[in-house]
């Protein structure tokens, strides 16, 4: 089985002007419009795999007070799913999470986000191959940056204390969110039985050093 590889801004595929997903629906199960952050909320967003579980995930976390999936880290403008799944976007598969830091902090999510996915794994999880795959967090300020990276440190030690390889995890600012079609919103609320993978290595985070 070959390699996927990151396709380049020049290859990537046009895209359009107009969002995919216009206007904005209501959260399945929250009961927020998808784009509401309420007053005192902070932002954050995680690629792990598909993103229909890791936003059920996120959901069902105590202090996450909204939750949308989409399209992240690419070159695309307003990519649709069909399009990110050939690879030719650039985009992963993400997981918007809106949480009141009062009650959850930013090191509680990236905790969940090392310890539900296998970040080692490059540009696939377990059988779903391709880039769009592929692990990253796209933090909004300095200050997650830095505490990303920390935690992604603090992991590669317990880790490789378990023998496993390098996290390729992609950790980069600046990027845009676009958001996925309502079909895939609350996709697993919609669909329970539907296709949910947890590919988690088994290593749990301890304290950041």
């Amino acid at each position: 089985m070959s390699q996927p590889q990151m396709v380049t801004e020049e290859e990537a595929l046009d895209g359009r002007d107009t969002p995919v997903l216009d206007p904005l629906p209501v959260h399945e199960v929250l009961g927020l419009p998808l784009d509401e952050v309420p007053e005192g909320a902070e932002v954050a967003y995680f690629a792990m795999g598909c993103f229909w579980g890791e936003e059920r995930m996120f959901w069902q976390t105590p202090g996450v007070l909204n939750t949308a999936v989409g399209y992240m880290g690419g070159f695309t403008p307003n990519p649709t799913y069909k399009e990110t799944c050939t690879g030719q976007t650039g985009h992963a598969e993400t997981v918007k999470v809106v949480y009141d830091p009062a009650q959850v902090s930013y090191d509680d999510l990236l905790t969940l986000f090392w310890e539900n996915h296998d970040p080692t794994q490059v540009y696939r999880q377990g059988n779903d191959l391709g880039t769009q795959y592929r692990s990253s967090i796209f933090p909004v300020d300095e200050a997650q940056r830095e505490a990303a990276e920390r935690s992604r440190d603090a992991f590669q030690q317990r880790l490789t204390e378990q023998e496993y390889g390098p996290i390729s995890t992609d950790i980069t600012m600046d990027q845009l969110f676009y958001y996925a079609e309502l079909e895939h919103q609350q996709y697993l609320h919609k669909n329970p039985d539907g296709y949910c993978p947890n590919h988690a290595t088994g290593v749990k985070c301890g304290p950041a050093d």
